[in-house]
């Protein structure tokens, strides 16, 4: 295992094939800033390819998860001119924001599963983020907020497309055009986060209880859930079941099947072997 980079926005913990990731400015509320939008799909990258993880957990420190953009993001003029041709404008912004999309999405591309394990204020585009994450946990004293909508923009780095996957429709309209905040109890009865815990503390034991399970399942059965379940959510029906056929043509293989089934057998604990890594192209 390699050792990981040291990163401004993140600590990261890698303890019984589960990384940790805590964001690590509670200073600044952990506002996402232009470190943060590069480090973190360098973070899961690094992960992917440099531990034995099979889950991601991403946790937060100090009084709230995330109060979400910082806005000298778009005040260096060298990344956003705000001067100059309208139109050359337009299009740098646009290559921007499909930049800062992405970063989000790296959550959502990368093969393990991400929990997010949110308290406090999870704002703006923190909300964004947990969106992409695959599964959300909260305490009792967390809420949420597209905040953009009071700010006078259109949240635009993936809010408005992933949570109508999540919630009701018309909720997701209401919180998106009033930019109300919705809390702990509200997300829970709408299925936008799994669990509501009393306490940070027992939010963490519980989340890595749940990361704990499926570190010890198959990877390449995990990972093929993510991927058929992503896939799913974007395609029709038809289309995802040829996909599936597919999939498991290519994927399935009977090894760890029987390594369940001795295990069982013998009343102990299958183990299982680590996926490959990822690595960049031609890399050692």
């Amino acid at each position: 295992m390699s050792e990981l980079a040291n990163y401004e926005s993140f600590d990261i913990e890698v303890k019984d094939q589960i990384a940790h990731v805590q964001f690590s400015r509670p200073e600044a509320l952990n506002t996402m800033n232009k470190a943060f939008w590069l480090e973190l799909p360098r973070c899961v990258q690094d992960i992917e390819a440099n531990t034995d993880a099979r889950v991601i957990v991403i946790s937060s420190t100090g009084k709230h998860f995330s109060a979400g953009m910082d806005l000298g993001v778009f005040s260096d003029p060298k990344s956003v001119p705000m001067s100059g041709d309208p139109g050359r404008m337009a299009e740098n912004l646009r290559r921007v924001v499909l930049q800062l999309q992405d970063t989000l999405t790296s959550l959502e591309r990368v093969r393990l599963p991400v929990l997010a394990a949110v308290h406090g204020g999870c704002i703006g585009g923190a909300l964004d983020l947990v969106c992409a994450a695959d599964s959300r946990y909260c305490t009792a004293d967390a809420y949420f907020t597209i905040k953009e909508t009071e700010l006078g923009m259109t949240a635009d780095v993936g809010t408005l497309q992933r949570l109508p996957k999540l919630m009701p429709e018309g909720v997701v309209r209401e919180l998106a055009y009033t930019g109300r905040k919705f809390g702990a109890e509200e997300a829970h009865r709408l299925g936008f986060v799994n669990t509501v815990y009393e306490s940070q503390e027992a939010m963490q034991e519980g989340v890595m209880a749940i990361a704990a399970q499926i570190a010890a399942n198959s990877p390449l059965a995990v990972t093929g859930c993510k991927e058929m379940i992503n896939f799913s959510r974007d395609h029709s029906v038809e289309d995802s079941l040829k996909y599936m056929a597919t999939w498991q043509s290519g994927m399935f293989r009977p090894t760890d099947m029987m390594k369940s089934f001795q295990a069982k057998a013998q009343k102990q604990a299958p183990s299982y072997d680590d996926l490959f890594p990822v690595k960049d192209l031609f890399s050692n």
